[in-house]
């Protein structure tokens, strides 16, 4: 019988989970605490929108905003180790999770699934109407999520309307109602996640095959460079739109070249075979959130100048 040390990832070992007491650990894993690349690529968006805006004085959104991103963030993480814990077992990066392993029990995982959610409903509670009628709206995506790979070969696609979904709130959340570019700009952040998460994907392939689990990455096989490549082009192409939307001048297509450069780097680097490439490619696009961010800004605080 397995020893209760030999159950235990080892990002519970060291760094910031390892520093935590012993039995707040397992919990902190469930919320992937020692990953913070999630909570960005979610908060992204909702700050991408914002910005896009013109903020117009309200820059305590982008603090609301973030502590959205984690609470939710954490709360999925934790809602779909509850719905996958039994293929957890079954894959070996995933078998030492909390759930999986019995550190944690179900009844626990979801008190703290709730307790998540309730840090996010603070944070709904301090937008206008319209910015928290669209943010529940997207409840029902993503509790089906977690099913989608049993489903769909393309399970990075309904990722993508949940991750890219922020888009539609933060402009709401400025101007008290949406408008064209918040949903262009949700349109092109579609794409880039499923480019993003095609990338991640590729880290599972084998895994997920012996399990029957699908993904992208499995569907686009060898091709899985092409298939980034158009699928970060469509989303350059869409938030160009969106920043011309919202101030139609060659600043907004300028604004946007180093997050061209830079999502045009990741796609010359993706190779189909190799996860731990892959793993790094995926969090570099914290980096492509911030230069998005920044295009975003110079747009949206130049509009009407």
């Amino acid at each position: 019988m397995a020893m209760a040390t030999d159950l235990v990832l080892d990002s519970e070992r060291t760094g910031l989970i390892g520093a935590l007491p012993a039995s707040w650990r397992p919990y902190a894993s469930l919320m992937r605490l020692d990953r913070p690349i999630g909570t960005w690529l979610l908060f992204w968006p909702c700050a991408w929108s914002v910005a896009l805006a013109g903020v117009e004085g309200e820059w305590a959104l982008f603090a609301w905003f973030l502590l959205g991103a984690f609470a939710m963030r954490s709360a999925g993480c934790a809602y779909n180790d509850i719905v996958d814990r039994d293929l957890d077992r079954q894959v070996e990066r995933t078998k030492l999770r909390p759930l999986a392993s019995g550190r944690v029990s179900l009844k626990q995982a979801w008190a703290l699934t709730i307790a998540l959610c309730l840090v996010g409903l603070i944070v709904l509670l301090q937008l206008p109407l319209a910015a928290q009628l669209i943010a529940l709206a997207s409840l029902a995506l993503v509790a089906a999520y977690p099913f989608m790979k049993r489903i769909t070969w393309w399970p990075q696609a309904w990722l993508g309307l949940v991750f890219s979904w922020g888009a539609l709130v933060g402009w709401p959340s400025v101007t008290g109602s949406l408008a064209a570019p918040a949903v262009t700009l949700w349109a092109g952040t579609i794409f880039w996640v499923v480019g993003y998460d095609t990338i991640y994907a590729i880290q599972d392939k084998e895994d997920d095959a012996l399990v029957g689990v699908k993904s992208s990455a499995r569907a686009v096989g060898t091709r899985a460079r092409p298939a980034v490549t158009l699928l970060y082009l469509a989303a350059l192409g869409l938030w160009g739109w969106a920043l011309w939307q919202a101030k139609p001048h060659v600043l907004a297509l300028i604004a946007l070249a180093p997050a061209a450069l830079h999502l045009a780097w990741q796609a010359a680097q993706v190779d189909p075979d190799d996860g731990d490439e892959a793993l790094r490619l995926f969090r570099s696009n914290r980096f492509t959130g911030l230069l998005v961010f920044a295009a975003c800004l110079v747009v949206g605080l130049s509009v009407g100048s």
